[in-house]
Protein backbone atom coordinates (compact mmCIF):
# COMPACT_ATOMS: atom_id res chain seq x y z
CA UNK A 1 0.00 0.00 0.00
CA UNK A 2 1.17 3.75 -1.13
CA UNK A 3 0.81 6.86 1.32
CA UNK A 4 -0.77 9.86 -0.95
CA UNK A 5 1.91 12.20 -1.55
CA UNK A 6 2.13 15.30 0.55
CA UNK A 7 0.71 17.29 -2.47
CA UNK A 8 -2.33 14.44 -2.49
CA UNK A 9 -3.22 15.00 0.91
CA UNK A 10 -2.95 19.02 0.82
CA UNK A 11 -5.16 18.38 -2.44
CA UNK A 12 -8.11 16.21 -0.41
CA UNK A 13 -8.16 18.49 2.35
CA UNK A 14 -8.55 21.32 -0.17
CA UNK A 15 -11.51 19.65 -1.56
CA UNK A 16 -12.93 18.70 2.00
CA UNK A 17 -12.70 22.38 3.28
CA UNK A 18 -14.36 23.39 -0.26
CA UNK A 19 -17.23 20.93 0.36
CA UNK A 20 -17.59 22.00 3.87
CA UNK A 21 -18.07 25.61 3.18
CA UNK A 22 -20.27 25.26 0.48
CA UNK A 23 -22.34 22.84 2.98
CA UNK A 24 -22.50 25.78 5.78
CA UNK A 25 -22.84 28.54 3.17
CA UNK A 26 -26.14 30.37 3.34
CA UNK A 27 -26.71 34.05 2.04
CA UNK A 28 -28.28 36.52 4.40
CA UNK A 29 -30.01 39.90 5.08
CA UNK A 30 -30.91 41.57 8.06
CA UNK A 31 -32.70 44.51 8.55
CA UNK A 32 -34.29 46.91 11.14
CA UNK A 33 -36.70 49.71 11.20
CA UNK A 34 -37.64 52.48 13.18
CA UNK A 35 -40.06 55.12 12.95
CA UNK A 36 -39.73 58.57 13.28
CA UNK A 37 -41.89 61.27 14.36
CA UNK A 38 -39.95 63.84 11.78
CA UNK A 39 -40.08 64.03 7.87
CA UNK A 40 -37.50 61.92 5.54
CA UNK A 41 -35.65 65.32 5.07
CA UNK A 42 -34.62 66.28 8.30
CA UNK A 43 -33.43 62.34 8.77
CA UNK A 44 -31.47 62.58 5.51
CA UNK A 45 -30.12 65.63 7.30
CA UNK A 46 -28.60 63.73 10.25
CA UNK A 47 -28.05 60.60 8.41
CA UNK A 48 -25.89 62.66 5.13
CA UNK A 49 -24.00 64.97 8.34
CA UNK A 50 -21.48 62.05 8.76
CA UNK A 51 -18.84 64.74 10.50
CA UNK A 52 -21.37 64.43 13.28
CA UNK A 53 -21.73 60.83 13.88
CA UNK A 54 -19.00 60.57 17.09
CA UNK A 55 -21.20 62.80 19.06
CA UNK A 56 -24.39 60.58 18.46
CA UNK A 57 -23.84 57.65 16.56
CA UNK A 58 -23.00 54.39 18.66
CA UNK A 59 -22.36 52.18 15.80
CA UNK A 60 -20.36 53.99 13.23
CA UNK A 61 -18.58 56.01 15.14
CA UNK A 62 -16.77 57.84 12.05
CA UNK A 63 -17.58 57.71 8.01
CA UNK A 64 -15.38 59.69 5.73
CA UNK A 65 -15.79 60.53 1.92
CA UNK A 66 -18.21 61.88 -0.18
CA UNK A 67 -21.76 60.21 -0.18
CA UNK A 68 -22.37 60.10 -3.88
CA UNK A 69 -22.40 57.32 -6.53
CA UNK A 70 -19.19 55.21 -7.19
CA UNK A 71 -17.36 57.06 -4.39
CA UNK A 72 -14.96 55.02 -2.45
CA UNK A 73 -15.75 55.83 1.55
CA UNK A 74 -13.93 54.69 4.91
CA UNK A 75 -16.46 53.49 7.45
CA UNK A 76 -15.15 53.01 10.97
CA UNK A 77 -17.46 51.35 13.20
CA UNK A 78 -16.74 50.89 16.84
CA UNK A 79 -19.67 49.01 18.97
CA UNK A 80 -19.23 49.22 22.35
CA UNK A 81 -18.15 45.75 23.00
CA UNK A 82 -15.84 45.39 20.42
CA UNK A 83 -12.44 46.50 18.51
CA UNK A 84 -13.09 49.32 16.01
CA UNK A 85 -12.99 47.73 12.30
CA UNK A 86 -12.64 49.76 9.39
CA UNK A 87 -14.57 49.06 5.78
CA UNK A 88 -13.91 50.76 2.79
CA UNK A 89 -17.02 50.17 0.58
CA UNK A 90 -18.17 51.52 -2.23
CA UNK A 91 -21.25 54.05 -2.66
CA UNK A 92 -23.66 52.06 -5.16
CA UNK A 93 -26.91 54.46 -4.93
CA UNK A 94 -27.68 57.85 -3.30
CA UNK A 95 -31.27 59.01 -3.44
CA UNK A 96 -31.67 62.33 -1.96
CA UNK A 97 -34.50 61.75 1.33
CA UNK A 98 -34.65 58.05 0.08
CA UNK A 99 -31.66 55.99 -0.45
CA UNK A 100 -28.15 55.44 0.31
CA UNK A 101 -26.55 52.38 -0.26
CA UNK A 102 -23.09 51.13 -0.67
CA UNK A 103 -20.96 47.61 -0.89
CA UNK A 104 -18.07 46.51 0.37
CA UNK A 105 -15.82 43.20 1.15
CA UNK A 106 -14.13 41.72 3.85
CA UNK A 107 -10.66 40.45 3.31
CA UNK A 108 -11.37 39.23 -0.29
CA UNK A 109 -14.25 39.65 -2.62
CA UNK A 110 -16.12 37.15 -2.54
CA UNK A 111 -15.45 35.53 1.03
CA UNK A 112 -17.50 38.30 3.13
CA UNK A 113 -19.25 40.72 1.12
CA UNK A 114 -21.76 43.07 1.98
CA UNK A 115 -24.68 45.89 0.70
CA UNK A 116 -25.58 48.22 3.38
CA UNK A 117 -28.45 50.30 2.96
CA UNK A 118 -30.41 53.01 4.48
CA UNK A 119 -33.77 53.14 3.23
CA UNK A 120 -36.35 56.06 4.17
CA UNK A 121 -40.17 55.82 3.65
CA UNK A 122 -42.70 58.29 4.84
CA UNK A 123 -46.55 58.28 5.41
CA UNK A 124 -47.21 61.69 5.07
CA UNK A 125 -46.04 62.85 8.26
CA UNK A 126 -43.32 60.64 9.93
CA UNK A 127 -40.32 58.27 8.57
CA UNK A 128 -39.66 54.99 8.53
CA UNK A 129 -35.65 54.33 7.94
CA UNK A 130 -35.20 50.58 7.67
CA UNK A 131 -31.39 49.64 7.87
CA UNK A 132 -30.63 46.25 6.33
CA UNK A 133 -27.63 44.62 4.75
CA UNK A 134 -27.34 41.61 2.68
CA UNK A 135 -24.50 39.55 3.10
CA UNK A 136 -22.66 36.81 1.01
CA UNK A 137 -19.77 35.12 0.22
CA UNK A 138 -18.18 31.96 1.13
CA UNK A 139 -17.65 32.74 4.76
CA UNK A 140 -21.56 33.76 5.22
CA UNK A 141 -23.27 30.88 6.54
CA UNK A 142 -23.97 29.15 9.56
CA UNK A 143 -20.69 29.88 11.71
CA UNK A 144 -21.53 33.73 11.03
CA UNK A 145 -24.91 33.51 12.53
CA UNK A 146 -23.20 35.46 15.78
CA UNK A 147 -21.75 38.06 14.07
CA UNK A 148 -25.05 38.54 12.23
CA UNK A 149 -26.79 38.61 15.46
CA UNK A 150 -24.57 41.23 16.68
CA UNK A 151 -24.94 43.51 13.79
CA UNK A 152 -28.02 43.40 13.74
CA UNK A 153 -28.52 44.81 17.29
CA UNK A 154 -25.89 47.23 16.47
CA UNK A 155 -28.47 48.60 13.76
CA UNK A 156 -31.24 48.82 16.49
CA UNK A 157 -28.93 50.84 18.59
CA UNK A 158 -28.03 53.28 15.99
CA UNK A 159 -31.85 53.74 14.54
CA UNK A 160 -32.65 54.35 18.04
CA UNK A 161 -29.94 56.90 18.80
CA UNK A 162 -30.87 58.38 15.34
CA UNK A 163 -34.73 58.75 15.87
CA UNK A 164 -33.78 60.24 19.32
CA UNK A 165 -31.78 63.17 17.70
CA UNK A 166 -34.28 63.65 14.90
CA UNK A 167 -37.14 64.10 17.26
CA UNK A 168 -35.56 65.86 19.80
CA UNK A 169 -34.61 68.75 17.17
Amino acid sequence: MTLPSSSQWLGGVLIALLLLGLALHKDTEIQTDIWIDRPPADVWQILTATSEYPSWNPFIRHLRGELHEGSRIEVEIAPPDSHPMILRPIVITVQRDREIRWVGSFWLRGLFDGEHSFRLESDGRRTRLIQAERFSGSLVGRLSDGILRQAQRRFVGMNEALKERAESR
